[in-house]
């Protein structure tokens, strides 16, 4: 199929507002299935993760095609919870067309709002498909205004309820002037006379569409003034653009659940979806991208994920050429390879390909060296498309095997975990000796781990990852660090007489060598500092390591026979030690810089709860209808913040933290981190 005969249509919004029921739907319509699978019966084409049919919710995305007016729509479906943003993120990146599913019950929330940024940034034409018509509290009017306020008056209705909750029968196409009629659980709508209780919504409709497809052309609105209106074809076509350049966001309606608008939702993505030589190319950091069927041959990989059948599986969306599976192909990195095991998918099924074309969406397995974010390319080629900006992990959580016997196979499945999803982060912390496993929420985190156990086999303990304290030392010492030992033969014999006093903060250890006269040989004062690194890095008062501390050697004894590197190492051990009671340690705590949007509404609420964390707000800045707060608050404070603001704001909050610098701890905070190191010592 050639290119302009593709639509790559992705479904977004929020958790709950029934994407993958429109999905079941659309592939129901298109005879693909021979019943309505539902999330709740966990029986969906699209969630077909063990993980998914548990919770009842979409966690990655998921992709199906089908055909209709000699169309092929790849339909990408994409979870709405905030945890797994960075799969909706990755799918826009793979799509002509965003559908926003928006409920009528619950109008538009906080997921729809963040993906339709996205989705801007992106250059995808949008489109909204306001759901759930038939539900109690449903209402048209409500949702429409709702979508005016938040998104801007180029929200255009295209077409107009028949009713709604109970009463949904229908709808009223704007652009053909058809209404369509639903009966007995049919997805194929029958053209019926519009009622005259939507008659003056349909004119007042029609005639805003009317008037703002004529003011995009100098022409069309000439002709409209004498009376003239557009076509149907004509009208498709502005509107179209419009989406493209985004001036003109469409909105359809109906029910997934009682098959309402979804025959006419499958006929607006095949005739008004830009086809893929319409799409605007993704940025590239080398080379050019134009979407040429017959130019150089061009992917992106969108998503990575795991078969035990077939291993790992790359889906990627080609943007320029064509090939054939015995085609030569490289990354940027120069690994150069052949696809030749090349299908599409159908949620968890796999339908075999000869040849992909430009705008095609498509898999290919035992490719383990692909990743999320790479770039398939013609040899020689030079492009390289630049990778999807996904947010950062937040939520932290150690990682261990029950059994030790699982260290090798938890190396193996932490790596793997990474490698599928970008918004994972997986790191050893020496410091600590622990692994710990950083994603996007409390239930990333945890379906990770779920997967991660269920695809290796390993029994996982979790916890939260140790604070990275540090000590420093607030008083002054001049001591001798002494080590002497004779038990027959050769001793060992090493004095050094060491001043310790604070550095500035953040300016380290420092080791001052004074010794003069030779009272310490040369090539032994090295030893001192070694050993006085060794004995700071032990920690003082909890057993974390001390800085910020000047060490001054000035003196010393040595013995010609028994003194050597070892003996003068301990020298410097023993200084610390005997310097330890009247270097008033304390606790240094790491801080963190936390950028936070929320809407308006729950500012008060977080900035209670920052100065209940001990937290400093730096500024306020206001970003259409969020507010974007910094902050400085100890780290400490915020092992569990992504559960603690998403339970204030009711997940229309997001964050951002990263480590900025350490600060003395208050008396209290010293007092309970030396307390429960003694207990950790045992």
């Amino acid at each position: 199929m050639g290119s302009e005969k593709i639509r790559n249509v992705g479904l977004f919004g929020h958790g709950g507002a029934g994407k993958t029921a429109v999905a079941e739907a659309l592939l129901f319509d298109a005879g693909l299935t021979t019943r309505v699978g539902t999330v709740e019966a966990g029986n969906t084409v699209m969630d077909f993760e063990p993980e998914e049919i548990e919770r009842g919710s979409s966690l990655g995305l998921a992709v199906a095609s089908f055909r209709r007016n000699g169309a092929r729509v790849n339909l990408i479906d994409t979870p709405g919870y905030a945890d797994f943003v960075g799969e909706a993120m990755a799918a826009l990146r793979a799509v002509d067309l965003a559908v926003f599913v928006v409920s009528a019950v619950d109008g538009v929330e906080v997921q729809t709002e963040i993906l339709w940024e996205a989705a801007r940034e992106e250059g995808i034409a949008r489109a909204v498909f306001i759901n759930k018509l038939d539900r109690d509290r449903a209402s048209f009017s409500r949702t429409l205004e709702q979508l005016i306020e938040v998104f801007g008056k180029r929200i255009a209705p295209v077409q107009v309820p028949i009713g709604e909750e109970r009463r949904l029968s229908g709808l009223v196409r704007m652009v053909s002037g058809q209404a369509l009629g639903y009966t007995g659980g049919r997805t194929e709508g029958s053209p019926v006379d519009p009622p005259a209780e939507v008659s003056d919504a349909v004119e007042e409709t029609r005639t805003a569409l009317v008037e703002a497809v004529v003011e995009t052309d100098d022409d069309l609105l000439e002709a409209y003034f004498d009376g003239e209106e557009p076509s149907r074809e004509t009208m498709i076509e502005v509107i179209r653009k419009g989406m493209t350049a985004g001036d003109i966001f469409p909105v359809l309606v109906g029910s997934a659940g009682n098959l309402v608008g979804i025959d006419a939702l499958a006929d607006f993505m095949v005739d008004f979806t830009p086809s893929p030589l319409d799409r605007p190319a993704p940025p590239v950091s080398s080379g050019a991208l134009t979407p040429d069927p017959d130019g150089p041959f061009a992917a992106y990989v969108f998503k990575t994920s795991g078969d035990q059948y077939v291993g790992r599986i790359n889906t990627f969306r080609v943007f320029s050429g064509s090939f054939h599976p015995d085609a030569a192909l490289e990354t940027p990195s120069g690994e150069k390879f052949r696809m030749t095991n090349l299908f599409a998918l159908q949620g968890k099924e796999h339908v075999d390909l000869d040849r992909v074309t430009t705008g095609a969406i498509a898999s290919v397995a035992k490719l383990d060296n692909l990743r999320v974010g790479d770039t398939i390319r013609s040899a020689g080629s030079g492009v390289e498309i630049v990778p999807v900006q996904v947010p950062r992990p937040v939520h932290e959580v150690t990682v261990s095997p029950r059994s030790t016997h699982d260290e090798d196979k938890l190396s193996t499945a932490l790596a793997r975990a990474q490698e599928e999803d970008p918004t994972i982060l997986v790191e050893r912390r020496a410091e600590t000796k622990e692994t710990v496993l950083s994603g996007l929420g409390e239930a990333h985190v945890l379906v990770t781990l779920a997967r991660v156990s269920r695809r290796f086999g390993v029994d996982l303990d979790t916890g939260l990852p140790r604070i990275p304290y540090r000590e420093t030392i607030q008083g002054r010492a001049a001591v001798e660090g002494k080590h002497k030992k004779q038990s027959g033969g050769r001793g060992q014999f090493g004095v050094a007489y060491v001043k310790f006093e604070p550095n500035g903060r953040g300016e380290g250890y420092e080791f001052v060598d004074r010794i003069k006269g030779g009272s310490i040989p040369r090539n032994l004062i090295p030893a001192v500092d070694k050993g006085i690194q060794q004995a700071l890095e032990r920690g003082i008062l909890a057993g974390y390591p001390v800085i910020d501390v000047r060490a001054t050697v000035h003196d010393g004894k040595f013995h010609s026979v028994d003194s050597d590197e070892l003996s003068f190492r301990m020298a410097g051990i023993m200084a610390v030690r005997a310097a330890a009671s009247d270097l008033r340690a304390t606790i240094l705590e790491p801080i963190a810089v936390v950028t936070i949007r929320v809407p308006e509404a729950y500012m008060g609420d977080v900035i209670g709860d920052l100065n209940s964390k001990r937290g400093r707000v730096l500024g306020m800045d206001a970003d259409g209808h969020s507010r974007v707060l910094d902050a400085e608050v100890p780290m400490a404070e915020m092992q569990r913040y992504s559960v603690d603001l998403r339970s204030m704001t009711g997940g229309r909050g997001s964050f951002e933290i990263e480590f900025s610098h350490y600060e003395t701890a208050p008396p209290q905070e010293v007092q309970r981190v030396a307390a429960a190191a003694k207990i950790d010592a045992g």
